[in-house]
C-alpha cells in the first residue's frame, strides 16, 4: 500500500522515524518521572530577588533613636588636663552638645577659646548649643564667646535663645543677669522667657544655664537672683534645668521655686561643673540633694524620650563614679 506521492507507507515511516532520532525525540517517548514530577509542579515566579543595593536602600520602618544632650560646665583651662579628658567622652558619644558656661578659662578670651577650648571641646563645635557664663564676661561683652561659637550662642546682645530637641523644648538663658538687664520679674529676659514657654506646643521642657539657684557647694553657693526664672519655669511645668559654677556634680529631686520638695509639678535639677576646670568641694547637703561627688570630671547624658527622659553621668575614663536613673515629663 502506498501513502500519497506513491512513497510506501513502511518507508514513509522509516524515514520520518529516521528524522526524529536526528533530532533526539522519539515519536513515542517512554515517560519521564522527572519531567511529569516537574509538570505537576505549580508554575515558579519568574520575577527577580531584589539586589543587595535595593535591599539596603529600601525605606526603613525602624523609628528614629530619641535625640541625646550631653551637658556639662566649666570646661577648658590649659592648667588642666581635664577638659581633654572629658573631651574623648564626647567623642564616643552622638547628640548635641550643651556647655554650662565658663567654657574657656581665665577670661572667655579669643585667645583662651583658641589655646584652650579648641584643642579639646572645639572638635565638636559645630554640634554645641552653649550658655554663658562669668568667665565669658572676663572679656568686654562677652566677645571672645559669641565670636567663637557664631550664630550657635545667639544674639550677643542677649545670649539667651531656645530651640527644640526631637520632642523636647529646650530654653538657654543668660544667668549673668547684670549682662542683659536682669533676671528678676519684669525683666526683658524673664518677660521674654515667659513668652516663649507660652508658645510652645512640647509637652517636655529643659532649661539650661550657668550660675545654680540650688547648690550645696562651697565656693560659690546658691545664686538666689535667678529664682524669678526658675519660678517662671515651673509655672509653664518644665521638667528639668542644668546648671554649673560650681565645679562638682550634684542631683536635686524635683523641687519647687522655694526649694521644697514637689514630686507631681517640681523641676528636678542638676548642677554639672564637672567639664574639666577643676574640682570645688561640698558644704552642708542642701534639701533635697539626692546625690554628689566632687572628684571626678565627666558629662551627664540624657536621653530624651517623647515623654520623658533617662540620664547617666558619663564620668572620664578611669573614673567609677557614676549616676543614672529615668523619669516622665509632667
Amino acid at each position: 500500500m502506498s501513502g500519497r506521492g506513491g512513497v510506501p507507507r513502511r518507508r514513509l515511516a522509516t524515514a520520518i522515524a529516521a528524522v526524529m532520532a536526528l533530532a533526539g525525540c522519539s515519536p513515542n517517548p517512554a515517560p519521564n518521572p522527572e519531567r511529569t514530577a516537574a509538570a505537576s509542579r505549580p508554575p515558579v515566579s519568574r520575577t527577580a530577588a531584589p539586589s543587595a543595593s535595593a535591599r539596603t536602600t529600601a525605606p526603613s520602618t525602624q523609628a528614629p533613636a530619641d535625640p541625646v544632650l550631653i551637658a556639662a560646665g566649666d570646661v577648658a583651662s590649659c592648667d588642666s588636663s581635664g577638659d581633654e579628658a572629658t573631651a574623648r567622652l564626647l567623642d564616643g558619644i552622638g547628640g548635641t552638645v550643651a556647655v554650662l558656661g565658663d567654657s574657656a578659662y581665665p577670661n572667655g578670651s579669643r585667645s583662651d577659646f583658641a589655646r584652650c577650648y579648641a584643642a579639646s571641646w572645639g572638635r565638636h563645635k559645630g554640634r554645641t548649643r552653649p550658655a554663658p557664663g562669668n568667665h565669658e564676661y572676663q572679656t568686654a561683652g562677652a566677645a571672645g564667646y559669641f565670636s567663637y561659637f557664631g550664630a550657635a550662642a545667639g544674639d550677643p546682645a542677649k545670649g539667651y535663645y531656645s530651640y527644640d530637641l526631637g520632642a523636647w523644648h529646650v530654653v538657654v538663658i543668660n544667668s549673668v543677669c547684670s549682662a542683659v538687664g536682669g533676671c528678676g520679674y519684669g525683666s526683658p529676659q524673664q518677660r521674654w522667657l515667659r513668652a516663649d514657654l507660652a508658645a510652645s506646643a512640647n509637652r517636655c521642657t529643659l532649661a539650661y544655664w550657668h550660675h545654680p539657684l540650688f547648690t550645696s557647694g562651697s565656693e560659690h553657693g546658691p545664686q538666689s537672683e535667678l529664682r524669678p526664672i526658675f519660678a517662671t519655669l515651673y509655672e509653664s511645668g518644665a521638667d528639668i534645668v542644668l546648671t554649673g559654677h560650681e565645679h562638682n556634680y550634684e542631683r536635686f529631686a524635683p523641687q519647687n521655686p522655694a526649694g521644697a520638695a514637689d514630686p507631681t509639678r517640681g523641676i528636678r535639677v542638676w548642677v554639672v561643673g564637672t567639664g574639666g576646670a577643676s574640682h570645688y568641694g561640698f558644704g552642708t547637703p542642701r534639701p533635697n540633694s539626692q546625690v554628689r561627688n566632687a572628684e571626678t570630671y565627666g558629662v551627664l547624658r540624657l536621653t530624651l524620650h517623647a515623654d520623658g527622659y533617662e540620664w547617666q553621668f558619663v564620668p572620664q575614663a578611669g573614673g567609677s563614679f557614676t549616676d543614672r536613673g529615668s523619669a516622665t515629663c509632667h
